[in-house]
């Protein structure tokens, strides 16, 4: 019984977690701190934090994508994407290279100690998490070719 309450008081802590934006501050890539509640805030607007790495194959792909399908996305529907890069110091010099090879149009963000992942028990990459007025309202964990097709009917809906 006593096993089965902490699971209960874990899994309802883990789904509490998941509700609010953390209030975090993380680094652009040239050097600005940024607040993820006081800058990601216009109402109504949704937010697709997509967490990555350099060395993630899959997160290079998804985000090479939804670059691809932002500029016609943003005709119906009001969203940022933020490509939040979760490289530790061994591999975030890295980062910056291959944003700039890529030509991506997203803000970057440096987790680099992985607070923003951490804060919401994020376990593997790729995954993204869509953001409206300071809540979660979605999560896509993983990455198949054709996610941004299940990404788009779901930003469309909210």
């Amino acid at each position: 019984m006593k096993n089965l309450q902490l699971l209960l008081l874990f899994v309802g802590m883990h789904c509490f977690s998941q509700k609010n934006l953390p209030d975090l501050s993380l680094s652009t890539l040239d050097g600005k701190k940024v607040s993820l509640k006081n800058d990601f805030s216009e109402k109504d607007k949704l937010y697709v934090f997509s967490f990555w790495a350099s060395w993630c194959g899959p997160c290079i792909n998804e985000l090479d994508e939804m670059n691809e399908v932002q500029a016609e996305w943003k005709k119906s529907i009001n969203f940022e994407v933020i490509a939040v890069a979760t490289d530790d110091s061994r591999t975030q010099k890295r980062v910056k290279p291959l944003v700039n090879g890529k030509e991506w149009e997203y803000t970057i963000l440096l987790d680099t100690n992985q607070d923003f992942k951490r804060a919401l028990s994020i376990v593997n990459i790729p995954y993204t998490i869509v953001v409206k007025n300071n809540k979660i309202v979605h999560i896509q964990n993983g990455y198949v070719p054709g996610n941004e097709i299940d990404l788009y009917k779901k930003l469309k809906s909210l």
